[in-house]
């Protein structure tokens, strides 16, 4: 079997900030708490573990011992939280992705401004979550939108109340460029002028980019990553989209016999999986 690894896979670099933020505060303070899960992977979430590394739930901060250290997540947390945060006797330090935080600052900017904001991307998603409290903390109402179709009704409802509302469309940044554009679309059906704020991520651009250079040069794609992680399965869902048979594999041991079936595989990861994961992959293999 001959194995091909995309031109880009694993982590990205807010991902790798974030996980060296950790590392670093390990080695130089006691009771170290990452604000929720640091990334969604649970191979780096347990490596972390290890070293005494210990998952803070925004609702147990109160119960926070004084000169803890915690960080927060590189999905970004509320306002209001990182208010909080700051007010406790802790070193906080923020591992929030520069991209995250540069669509939570325009989400705030816009709702002061008085616009309508949408935002594309999965409701629960932590990182949607996080924007669209800056938008709600400055004032302004938002819509979440997965999809074309929620898009469109979410536009109607819009429009059924204010129709001149100025709007504007922030995108997580692991959605795909096709998806956004469509969703952008659908919204100014209704509201012609509708801003359109580009906040998608370059590396997932890259990531799906060598995705699809991948598959033109393989009969069967492998996706390094954790199911928790959206643009890992997006890559996924983008592999299946251009007919590759295709799997997600978390760990070496996921693998499934089916692949050797294939004389040439691709090997593709999300930005939140480890280098390691991809060299047991490919050792598995060869």
């Amino acid at each position: 079997m001959k194995l091909i690894r995309a031109r880009h896979s694993g982590f990205c670099m807010g991902v790798r900030r974030a996980v060296n933020m950790v590392l670093e505060a390990v080695s130089l303070h006691k009771n170290v708490y990452t604000l929720g899960p640091l990334i969604h992977n649970p191979r780096v979430l347990e490596r972390l573990k290890t070293q005494g590394v210990k998952i803070l739930e925004e609702s147990d901060l109160a119960q926070l011992r004084p000169g803890s250290t915690v960080i927060i997540r590189a999905h970004g947390v509320a306002p209001q939280i990182e208010k909080a945060l700051f007010c406790m006797d802790a070193i906080v330090l923020d591992a929030t992705c520069p991209h995250v935080k540069e669509s939570q600052e325009k989400a705030r900017y816009f709702a002061e401004k008085g616009y309508r904001i949408f935002l594309a991307g999965e409701e629960n998603h932590a990182e949607i979550i996080g924007i669209r409290s800056y938008a709600e903390a400055a004032g302004s109402s938002s819509v979440v939108a997965a999809n074309p179709i929620e898009a469109e009704d979410a536009a109607i409802k819009v429009f059924n109340i204010d129709n001149t509302a100025k709007t504007v469309l922030i995108g997580q940044t692991t959605i795909s460029a096709e998806e956004y554009l469509a969703i952008g679309a659908r919204i100014k059906n209704h509201f012609p002028n509708l801003e359109i704020v580009q906040s998608i991520c370059k590396a997932t651009t890259d990531r799906q980019e060598a995705l699809r250079e991948l598959c033109a040069l393989v009969e069967a794609i492998i996706i390094a990553g954790s199911k928790e992680s959206a643009n890992t399965r997006r890559l996924l869902s983008l592999a299946r989209e251009l007919e590759m048979p295709s799997w997600l594999v978390e760990k070496p041991e996921d693998i499934s016999p089916e692949i050797r079936a294939y004389e040439k595989v691709g090997l593709s990861a999300g930005a939140s999986t480890p280098d390691d994961l991809l060299e047991e992959i490919e050792k598995s293999l060869i």
